[in-house]
């Protein structure tokens, strides 16, 4: 099993980025899909997550109307659309995969958001 996230790095405020997460080793289509954060210090936290279906989302409050996750069933992938960032969206970006008690963490991807 293995999730590799992608498309870190360092954005000004404002700026955007597009995450991505390949999954393989396991039936992508049916796990739902998370993307958690943990910035410097502090613990880790829930992104955003899409249903297996892709026919449901939620978001942290702190990141609705700026963050979009969607994902291709197709290509075993899932994405993170980050517009707007702040500073405060600095941290270390994890992608998950859940299904019933099976869980699966990628090694993360660093997003500074820094003038």
């Amino acid at each position: 099993v293995q999730l590799v996230e992608s498309g870190g790095g360092l954005v000004q405020p404002g700026g955007s980025l597009r995450l991505s997460c390949a999954a393989s080793g396991f039936t992508f289509s049916t796990y739902v899909m998370t993307w958690y954060r943990q910035p410097p210090g502090k613990e880790r936290e829930l992104v955003a997550e899409i249903g297996s279906a892709a026919g449901s989302t939620n978001y942290a409050d702190s990141v609705k109307g700026r963050f979009t996750i969607s994902r291709d069933n197709a290509k075993n992938t899932v994405y993170l659309q980050m517009n707007s960032l702040k500073p405060e969206d600095t941290a270390v970006y994890y992608c998950s995969a859940r299904a019933s008690i099976r869980r699966y963490w990628g090694q993360g991807t660093q997003v500074t958001v820094s003038s």
